[in-house]
């Protein structure tokens, strides 16, 4: 049950929907409220608040000493004037793009910019992709897509063997520190040198609605990156409708924390366009939500608090105890907090509430829970709980400007968009476009999604799964995959990192469980960190914990469809070179499937090993 108290009250847009249904099942919902104007390129916001409130910081990161580095709204244009001459005199265009390999940064924010600024596409590219990856395969495929004319990368000593492995010796590299063996490279400081021409002003001049702002890549169930065309259009029309939805933003110039990598569209496009539109201020948090790097956000928030707070579930699950041990943190966290907001995954309950009893506790006051709905192929925002999410897994409405169809697929509603905010389709993909729409023109998500009521359409819509990713028992009885998922992740918190749902064309539901291993190492104190994995999962303690997860959800269960027999604690993680993570983390259910076939015959092998958990109550 949620806390009781005042919420704090911020500026909140409507929050309602116009319904028609169609006779072949379809459903249509939109926004009865238009969308407003927007500007025609999204660096005029920049041009904008570089004149209005030049000595505002648009962007703060930390310098090697602790301190904070910081560029204001009047350097961050005067320096990008620089850098678009720069890339102006590199001739560089759609078919030679910028392409980006590092981690957020000032340098990666003006370069982004300048590049957009002059029309040139922009494709930042995942970390992982060179960090990670251990046969740059997917690197590869990214500069073959898009062949850059130019290369970016701030440290070049942890990129080079990435760089050597896939960026062409004849494409130029610049880089802001280190150097790559036997490779020339020109420093960043040298491009910002640059005297800019009435070149630059002439190409901004000419990008319009439809230039190509950016290259986001996505790998979606092929495992192979496709690189989604984000126009001007989308972008600008994006913003205007988060405006719509959360007037709030461009009231109080938007302060955010935030550590959601730009290579993905929440960070990159939400979070980086929401300050830039509204003239906001954005510190790049380099922490991240694990053990080790959880306490740089920690430091971050303990100085700066923020207006609106992004995150994932997991990032608010390792926040939270910082929170309530920390007096300082709390008053600086909570203190002008006007909404916080989770997304690419269910929030669990109690950390929902734990911080709704802090923020009562710290300042008498609630903050309003939002999330929301989108994809890299629409910008992202699409749906918003701007009125607050009423529980788990809630959605909302169809963004302003927008129209949404519930598309009927099998036994579920496929959710399609169409509008100013969609993508175009794939570069150089021509084939993957066409597959992408329908034939009235929406984008087809994949993703399926019913009426929270269908008697009050206004209480929004709920996920319901994949549907590439849901599948029949041998019964005939389909398997709601995403459901499955979430509760069992949710029975294991936190020692669950994911779950991939077997039972394709077999009589009883199984799993493969990727474990959080940072918190399984937590529950056997005798082995120190470096201990192998699988010393710490085959630990009494950490099987115990499996087992009463894999116990609590075949309890739970209300059929076969929804009764998980068996189970197996993987000990290697998933591959992102075999496609099994996506570079934003997120488990690709068909291709460990695919990868670890010989798993899935152990999981339903009779006897079962002594590496199979099985659900105490049903036991065959």
């Amino acid at each position: 049950m949620a806390h009781a108290g005042r919420m704090r009250r911020v500026p909140l847009g409507p929050a309602d929907v116009e319904v028609m249904r169609r006779d072949d099942g379809a459903v249509f919902l939109r926004s009865p409220h238009a969308l407003g104007p927007y500007p025609p390129r999204l660096t005029e916001r920049l041009v904008r608040w570089a004149h209005e409130v030049p000595d505002r910081i648009l962007v703060a990161q930390r310098d090697p000493a602790g301190g904070w580095r910081t560029v204001t709204y009047g350097q961050a244009l005067a320096r990008v004037r620089s850098l678009a001459q720069a890339l102006l005199d590199r001739k560089l265009a759609p078919e030679r793009p910028l392409a980006i390999l590092s981690e957020n940064g000032i340098e990666h924010l003006l370069l982004t910019l300048a590049a957009m600024h002059i029309g040139v596409p922009c494709a930042p590219v995942s970390p992982a992709y060179s960090l990670l990856a251990t046969d740059f395969a997917k690197l590869r495929e990214v500069v073959a897509l898009v062949t850059p004319g130019l290369v970016f990368a701030a440290d070049a000593e942890r990129y080079a063997p990435a760089i050597a492995a896939a960026v062409p010796a004849a494409t130029e590299l610049v880089v802001a520190q280190g150097s790559v063996p036997g490779r020339a490279a020109r420093r960043f400081a040298e491009l910002e040198s640059a005297v800019p021409t009435d070149a630059v002003v002439r190409a901004h001049a000419g990008v319009g609605p439809d230039t190509i702002a950016k290259f986001l890549f996505t790998s979606g169930s092929t495992g192979h990156p496709k690189a989604v065309v984000n126009t001007q259009r989308m972008l600008c029309a994006n913003q205007q409708m988060l405006a719509q939805a959360l007037p709030f933003v461009a009231e109080v110039p938007p302060v955010l924390v935030d550590w959601l990598p730009w290579h993905h569209t929440a960070g990159g496009n939400h979070n980086v366009g929401l300050v830039l539109y509204n003239g906001g201020t954005l510190y790049v948090d380099e922490g991240r939500p694990m053990p080790g790097l959880v306490e740089r956000t920690v430091r971050n928030l303990r100085e700066i608090g923020p207006t609106i707070y992004f995150n994932v579930p997991r990032g608010y699950d390792a926040l939270l105890p910082y929170l309530r041990a920390d007096e300082a943190l709390r008053r600086t966290f909570f203190s002008r907090l006007g909404l916080i907001q989770y997304a690419a995954a269910v929030l669990p309950q109690p950390v929902w509430q734990a911080y709704e009893a802090l923020a009562l506790q710290t300042c008498g006051e609630r903050i309003l829970w939002i999330t929301g709905y989108g994809a890299t192929e629409t910008a992202p925002f699409a749906m918003g709980t701007n009125r607050g999410a009423a529980r788990a897994g809630t959605v909302g409405l169809p963004a302003d400007g927008l129209e949404l169809k519930l598309a009927p697929a099998g036994e579920k509603l496929e959710v399609r968009l169409r509008g100013p905010s969609i993508t175009p389709g794939y570069w150089r993909q021509p084939e993957l476009t066409r597959a992408a729409f329908d034939e009235e023109g929406y984008y087809r998500t994949g993703d399926a999604m019913r009426l929270v009521d269908p008697a009050d359409p206004q209480q929004g819509l709920e996920f319901d799964g994949r549907i590439a990713e849901d599948f029949k028992l041998t019964t005939g009885t389909w398997v709601n995959v995403g459901a499955l998922r979430t509760r069992f992740n949710s029975a294991g918190s936190p020692f669950i990192h994911d779950v991939v749902i077997t039972g394709h064309d077999r009589d009883a539901l199984g799993a493969l469980v990727f474990p959080n291993l940072a918190a399984c190492r937590a529950l056997c104190p005798e082995h120190d960190e470096n201990a192998p994995a699988e010393a710490v999962l085959r630990h009494p303690a950490v099987r115990a914990r499996f087992q009463a997860a894999l116990d609590r959800v075949a309890q739970e269960a209300t059929g076969s469809a929804t009764r998980i027999l068996r189970a197996i604690v993987l000990e290697a993680p998933p591959s992102i070179d075999s496609g099994e993570v996506t570079d934003k983390g997120s488990v690709n259910q068909r291709m460990v499937l695919r990868q670890r076939a010989a798993l899935v015959e152990a999981l339903y092998a009779e006897p079962p090993g002594p590496d199979v958990l099985r659900a105490r109550e049903h036991r065959p």
